[in-house]
C-alpha cells in the first residue's frame, strides 16, 4: 500500500471581480483578517439548478508537479456520484480552475467561480498562499471552500476567530502536526543540531515556527534560530540563502520548500560544497520524483537528493484500497500524493448538499461535519453513504485518506508517511511518524 504513494486565461468578466482579486491575493501572504459579508448575498444556486461545484488546483506553477492529478481525482469523484444519481436528484455539473500556484490567479479564478459560475463548493486551492487569496471571497459569496492540501497553521487560528464563517475546511493536516512529525522524525535519526530555511509565505513560514518549538522541545538545537533563512519565492538565484542555511554543518537541513525555486535552492547548496554529510528534511511541497529530477545529478551521476528524507500527509483510511483499485482502472496511473484528500474533500462537499436537501454553500456548512464525523454509520463507498443519506440516516464517512472528521475549525489531524529519495531518483515510503512522537 506505501508503494501507491510513491508517485500533484483567467480573467473576470467583471471589473469589481478583478478588484476583489486583486485587492485579496495582497491579503494572501499575510496572516491579515479575511473578508467577510454581512449583507446575504444570493445564494449561488437554487436546489432546481443541480449542485454546481469547482475545482481551483495547480494545473500550472510551482506545485504542478505534485498537484497534477488533484483535479483528476476531483472529476472521477464527481462521475462516480453522478452514475448513482447524482446529488439531490441531479447530476452535478465541475467546473475546474487552473490556480497556476499564484494568489492573484487564484483570487482571480475563485471570483469567477463565485459570483459567474456561481458555484456552490469548491475543491481547493493546494499552495496555502492561494487558498489565504481565496478564502476571504468564498465566504463573502457563501461557497464552501475545501482544500485538499493546504497546510498553513494560519487557517486554523483564522477560523478560531471566526473570520470564514464557516465555510472552510481542509482533508489534508494543518501543518502544526506535520512539523511536529518531521521534527519527530528529526529526533529519531538522532539529530542534535537542525538549521531551517524556508520558503517566505504562509506556508513556510507556520512550518518553521511549529517546527522550532516541536524540534526544541525534543531537546534539540536550531543553529540558525536567531537569523530565519526564508527565500523570496520570485528569485531566480538563492546562493546567498544557501550558504546561510547549510553554515556550520548541521546534522540535517529542514527545507520546506515548491519544487522549481526549492530546486533552485539546493542546487546552489551542492554547488558551493555544502551537501556533503548534511540530510535534507523535506516535506509534502517537494513530494515528487519530479523535484528530485529537477534538483538534478552530482558530476558523478548521482542524485544530489539522495539519501534525504521527507514526511507526506499519509493516506491510510479503510477506503484506500478500494479507491487504489478503482483510480489504476480509471486513469492507468500511480496514487500519486493528495489525490485521496482531492477525492475525500469532492465526496464530502456532495455528501453535505444531498444531507442538506440544498445545493447551496450555506447548506453544504450546516450539514459537512455532520457526515464527516460520528456518531453514525460508519461508510466509504460513495454511493452506499449517498443512499444512507436519503434514507436519512446519520452516516460517517471513512475516506481514502482518513477517516476525514472535522474539528470545529475544519482542521483533521491525520497521519504520516516517511519518504526516502532512493539511489535511483525514486522516492519510497519507508516509516510513519506522528505528532505525537
Amino acid at each position: 500500500m506505501n508503494s501507491l504513494l510513491t508517485k500533484y486565461r483567467l480573467k473576470s468578466p467583471l471589473a469589481l471581480g478583478l478588484a476583489i482579486a486583486f485587492s485579496t491575493s495582497l491579503l494572501g501572504g499575510c496572516n491579515q483578517k479575511q473578508p467577510t459579508d454581512t449583507s446575504s448575498p444570493p445564494s449561488p444556486t437554487t436546489p432546481a439548478d443541480g449542485l454546481k461545484l469547482g475545482a481551483l488546483l495547480p494545473v500550472t506553477g510551482d506545485l504542478a508537479s505534485i498537484g497534477a492529478n488533484m483535479p483528476e481525482a476531483v472529476k472521477l469523484a464527481v462521475e462516480e456520484v453522478n452514475a448513482c444519481d447524482g446529488v439531490n436528484g441531479k447530476p452535478v455539473t465541475l467546473i475546474t480552475e487552473d490556480s497556476q500556484t499564484d494568489p492573484a490567479a487564484g483570487a482571480a479564478a475563485m471570483t469567477k467561480l463565485a459570483e459567474v459560475d456561481r458555484v456552490a463548493g469548491v475543491v481547493g486551492a493546494f499552495a496555502s498562499s492561494v487558498s489565504g487569496a481565496a478564502v476571504g471571497i468564498a465566504a463573502q459569496n457563501k461557497v464552501m471552500l475545501v482544500s485538499p492540501g493546504s497546510t498553513s497553521p494560519v487557517f486554523t487560528d483564522q477560523a478560531k476567530n471566526g473570520e470564514f464563517d464557516g465555510y472552510w475546511a481542509r482533508t489534508a493536516p494543518p501543518d502544526t502536526y506535520q512539523a511536529q512529525a518531521l521534527a519527530a522524525l528529526a529526533a529519531k535519526q538522532g539529530f542534535k543540531n537542525v538549521s531551517t530555511v524556508v520558503i517566505n509565505n504562509d506556508y513556510g513560514v507556520g512550518f518553521e515556527q511549529e517546527f522550532v518549538k516541536a524540534f526544541e522541545k525534543s531537546g534539540g538545537n536550531i543553529t540558525n534560530k536567531e537569523k530565519p533563512v526564508r527565500y523570496d519565492p520570485k528569485a531566480s538565484t538563492l546562493d546567498s540563502e544557501a550558504a546561510a542555511a547549510f553554515a556550520n554543518k548541521p546534522d540535517g537541513v529542514a527545507a520546506v520548500l515548491y519544487a522549481e525555486t526549492g530546486s533552485i535552492l539546493i542546487q546552489a547548496a551542492y554547488k558551493q560544497g555544502l551537501t556533503n554529510g548534511v540530510t535534507l528534511l523535506l516535506t509534502d511541497g517537494v513530494y515528487s520524483e519530479d523535484f528530485v529530477k529537477q534538483v538534478g545529478k552530482t558530476a558523478d551521476g548521482k542524485f544530489i537528493l539522495a539519501g534525504a528524507l521527507g514526511t507526506v500527509p499519509g493516506a491510510n483510511g479503510q477506503a484506500l484500497g478500494a479507491f487504489t483499485t478503482k483510480w489504476n482502472e480509471k486513469t492507468g496511473k500511480d496514487v500519486t500524493a493528495f489525490v485521496p484528500h482531492s477525492w475525500d474533500a469532492t465526496i464530502l462537499l456532495m455528501l453535505a448538499a444531498e444531507a442538506a436537501d440544498a445545493n447551496t454553500g450555506e447548506g453544504i456548512k450546516s450539514k459537512i461535519r455532520e457526515v464527516a464525523n460520528a456518531p453514525g454509520i460508519e461508510v466509504s463507498d460513495p454511493c452506499e453513504a449517498m443512499a444512507l443519506v436519503r434514507k436519512g440516516e446519520d452516516i460517517n464517512y471513512q475516506g481514502a485518506s482518513g477517516n476525514v472528521d472535522l474539528d470545529e475549525n475544519g482542521d483533521v489531524v491525520g497521519s504520516y508517511d516517511v519518504w526516502t529519495v532512493k539511489e535511483d531518483g525514486t522516492t519510497e515510503v519507508i516509516d510513519k511518524v506522528s505528532p505525537a512522537q
